[in-house]
């Protein structure tokens, strides 16, 4: 007989969870005392605050593969992972949240920080659940790992009273392998992968658009497969980035509103779309009524609520991608299409004239953000991982990073939160201490977690940090100017001297104005063997192209 606590603690190590990131409080407080001993078999992140340990887990979670653990009070603890849980629902990210809770006989008494957490995180979960009894804490815990893993992956919180966790009972863990109506995954229909393939076989000019579901699926030597059989050019999402090396013959670049020129006109001009493992965004889709109206669609998506949603599907193959990408793959026969591919190039040489040389060589004005990344390609690792925060600067370094392997990029993509980049590194940088983790952030988005430097110092987290300061919170300063006639309203920021709060956490840390003192900086940070933050002030007014605006149609994307 244990106490409820200890079973928590011994439920996650039976789990193989390698992290806890969390804050501790009074309702959570027994599994925190229990957490004493077991510190050599499972390790605790101590984050500054409840936001920093969920986006710490879900950078962890990213790049791992593993489920990431948080726990932390009740109340205003658990409250403060609402924005987090929210942002792993939408970018599909696995966790396993644990809330302390009052005890019991106190729930509903508006007792000291009680919150119906339940209640507040149901949309923003995959699955919740409030544990009152001790004997419920170890099947409850098994249910949410499965839960959070399977499928499409997602987040799942368990809300344990107090006196569950005070209480004794046996532990006696048994690992969820399967809940009644829930079926993660389903058989490939195989009329709709003969269905599929003889529409590939017969399209001019077939185009593959991907998601971060190859990522999730393990599906990435299966898409090249296919790619390399079929020659059909393909295209990207935000999170799909890294699933395919970007100097295979097949890519053609970024789909969305600031992605390439070429991926997002020539939607309009396929006659056979296949999607695989994304959810036709709203971001990627611009105007629905004017999306691909010309082509029929085969869609391979996990999730059934995703088929058929945005964009009607002529074939829809609802499975996991690894299966139904394989399955595909044998019945299509082999193909190239020269003229189609020489298309793209084409245009992908107009957005080079128009848009490159500014962004990665600054040939007017002050320092560009392309410049920076333009730098970090040619003296980072090729498994280093790229972090970004929200805003200009995650679109100008999605489009300029060289991605060459899966699970190198980590950002929030869905739900488009300030605030992410910075303890999404650290939890990215904790589940490997030898990769290089690049955080670049904006000067409005650290802001809003600039405190987890205090963890990254704590931990001793190399992480590179890179701040382009532009003064101004850009993306909505850009819509500002090109969309409301230049009325910046409140989107300037006079900014703290960030380079002495770098200093205050033992960051090394070293800011750059100037282009001929870039190249170096840039170097010396990636040589580094410890936490770094360069901060480099880019052109204030600096605008990221190509750009598709709300409401507009893919084949209105502007270089200019």
């Amino acid at each position: 007989m244990i106490r409820g606590a200890d079973i928590v603690v011994k439920s996650l190590i039976a789990e193989n969870s390698e992290y806890i990131f969390g804050y501790p409080g009074g309702a959570i407080m027994p599994v925190y005392d229990a957490l004493y001993d077991y510190s050599d078999q499972i390790k605790h992140v101590l984050t500054r605050h409840e936001q920093g340990a969920i986006h710490a887990a879900q950078g962890y979670a990213r790049v791992s593969g593993k489920v990431g653990v948080v726990l932390v009070t009740s109340g205003p603890g658990a409250t403060n992972l609402i924005t987090g849980l929210a942002d792993a629902q939408i970018d599909s990210t696995p966790l396993v949240c644990i809330t302390g809770q009052v005890a019991a006989h106190l729930l509903g008494s508006d007792a000291f920080q009680e919150t119906d957490v339940v209640g507040l995180s149901m949309p923003g979960t995959k699955w919740n659940i409030q544990v009152r009894k001790v004997e419920d804490i170890a099947p409850a815990i098994a249910k949410a790992f499965h839960i959070a893993r399977t499928g499409r992956p997602g987040p799942v919180l368990v809300d344990i009273t107090k006196n569950a966790q005070v209480e004794f009972g046996d532990f006696n863990y048994v690992p969820c392998l399967g809940v009644r109506s829930y079926r993660p995954y389903v058989t490939i229909d195989k009329k709709a992968i003969l269905d599929a393939a003889s529409l590939i076989n017969e399209a001019k000019k077939p185009y593959l658009l991907f998601g971060q579901g190859v990522v999730l699926a393990k599906a990435e030597a299966e898409l090249r497969a296919f790619l390399d059989k079929t020659g059909i050019p393909a295209a990207c999402t935000l999170l799909g980035s890294g699933a395919l090396p970007q100097d295979h013959p097949m890519y053609v670049g970024k789909l969305g509103m600031h992605g390439n020129y070429a991926p997002n006109l020539l939607t309009n001009q396929c006659d056979v779309l296949i999607a695989v493992g994304m959810r036709f965004d709203d971001r990627v889709t611009g105007d629905l009524k004017r999306y691909a109206k010309q082509a029929k669609v085969i869609h391979l998506e996990l999730d059934p609520a995703e088929i058929d949603k945005n964009v009607k599907a002529t074939v829809a193959i609802q499975g996991d991608c690894k299966d139904s990408l394989s399955q595909l793959t044998e019945a299509v026969k082999p193909s190239f299409h020269p003229e189609w591919m020489k298309r793209f190039r084409e245009l992908e040489n107009e957005e080079k004239k128009a848009v490159y040389a500014n962004d990665l060589h600054g040939t007017h004005g002050g320092l560009h953000m392309g410049e920076v990344i333009r730098l970090i390609n040619q003296f980072k690792e090729d498994d280093a991982i790229l972090v970004t925060d929200v805003g200009q600067h995650q679109m100008i370094a999605w489009r300029y990073f060289d991605f060459k392997q899966t699970r190198t990029q980590v950002t929030s993509g869905g739900l488009g939160t300030m605030g992410f980049a910075l303890p999404a590194a650290l939890g990215a940088q904790l589940h490997d201490y030898n990769r290089q983790v690049i955080c670049v952030v904006g000067d409005g988005g650290i802001q809003m977690t600039i405190q987890e430097l205090g963890t990254i110092m704590q931990t001793k987290a190399p992480v590179k940090v890179v701040l382009l300061n532009n003064n101004y919170l850009g993306m909505v300063r850009q819509w500002q100017q090109l969309f409301f006639d230049k009325r910046y309203s409140f989107t300037e920021l006079e900014n703290p001297d960030f380079i002495k709060i770098a200093e205050a956490y033992s960051f090394k840390a070293t800011k750059v104005t100037d282009r001929d003192e870039l190249e170096s900086a840039v170097a010396e940070m990636l040589l580094h063997k410890g936490p770094y933050f360069l901060e480099v002030v880019v052109e204030k007014e600096d605008n990221v192209f190509p750009m598709i605006a709300t409401g507009c149609s893919v084949e209105e994307v502007r270089l200019s």
